[in-house]
């Protein structure tokens, strides 16, 4: 199970080190810092100061990244949920963990992680630092401890050396946490279709066209999916049941009125990152939007947001490729993301 708000925070204070800003400059004497090209309409990103950017520091979390020591039986990475080719995301249902066992949500895209202000899909999480120790220690996931994965990555002389030269310490879970942080970060995504037709160097056709007036208007889209990155990182209950299993926001809330909330995601690459919804319950795109075009299921705290929108065929069929047109092949085939 993914820890609560209240536990990820304490582990979060034993992992962090007090440090004063001497200290800080110490850590980043002899490492390249990273040159982050903020998009021109994002703002800028979160970057903990104890964990300042360095290329030193995203070597070393792409290594881990893609390593899977950080499962119990050596079979299962933290790539292997979240593809780079399909935006850091799955096409699986919901994905089998270190020991095939099944959980209950499917796994999100990390495209822009650096602009959330929480992760896990009922904000369980306040930092990227502290979202690592959800997928470890969960028996569905890695199902791992963070002292047995300290203890067995500490064995590599590797990870040792590159520890000493990225944080100036000795491989721990600081560095575990920072050094995974620092590299989700660099996984910008802001290079679409449409952001190259906002540019001016690229154009739409006439059904793309109508679907981009559609999600502004007529289908209220833009009143969740807002913003850069197409989400205000709020959380709603869109109707999709009038009984949900996984209760969502609640389960860090105990308030009631957030049963079947969940963190809305960017629509980002959404044609790739089938199915959808937080437990993938929506097969396609065209599921998605019937779903909205039906007005939802009538639960207690569906969003007053969701409600039928007597879309025609053709509409439906524009907003789709509308959709569509915020996929970036430059993200997903960005070799800087992959290890060789």
């Amino acid at each position: 199970m993914q820890r609560s708000l209240v536990y990820i925070l304490f582990i979060l204070f034993v992992f962090t080190a007090c440090k004063t800003d001497e200290m800080l400059q110490y850590d980043l004497l002899n490492q390249t810092l990273y040159t982050f090209e903020v998009p021109s309409n994002f703002a800028e990103p979160r970057i903990p100061t104890d964990n300042i950017l360095t290329e030193e520091r995203i070597a070393l979390g792409k290594q881990l990244f893609f390593d899977n020591r950080l499962s119990r039986n050596l079979n299962f990475s933290c790539a292997s949920c979240h593809k780079p080719s399909l935006a850091f995301s799955d096409t699986i249902l919901v994905p089998p963990g270190d020991m095939q066992l099944i959980g209950k949500r499917g796994s999100p895209s990390l495209a822009n992680v650096a602009w959330h202000p929480y992760f896990f899909k009922e904000g369980g999480s306040p930092t990227l630092e502290t979202q690592v120790q959800g997928p470890i220690e969960n028996p569905e996931e890695m199902n791992f401890t963070f002292p047995e994965v300290i203890e067995r990555l500490g064995k590599i002389e590797a990870y040792q050396i590159l520890a000493q030269i990225a944080y100036k310490r000795e491989f721990d879970a600081f560095v575990l946490t920072r050094a995974l942080g620092a590299f989700q970060r660099t996984l910008v995504s802001a290079n679409s279709t449409y952001d190259q037709y906002l540019a001016g160097t690229a154009t739409l056709n006439d059904a793309e066209l109508s679907g981009r007036d559609l999600f502004f208007g007529k289908a209220n889209c833009a009143s969740c999916h807002t913003g850069a990155d197409f989400t205000e990182y709020d959380f709603e209950n869109n109707g999709l049941y009038e009984n949900y299993e996984d209760v969502g926001l609640f389960r860090v809330s105990s308030d009631s009125l957030d049963i079947g909330k969940f963190k809305i995601p960017t629509l980002r690459n959404i044609e790739l990152t089938a199915p959808y919804m937080h437990n993938g319950g929506l097969k396609t795109l065209y599921e998605v939007v019937e779903h909205y075009n039906s007005g939802g299921k009538n639960h207690p705290n569906k969003s007053q947001k969701i409600e039928a929108l007597q879309l025609s065929t053709e509409e439906k069929a524009n907003l789709v490729a509308f959709l569509k047109t915020l996929t970036d092949i430059s993200f997903t085939n960005n070799p800087t993301h992959i290890i060789e």
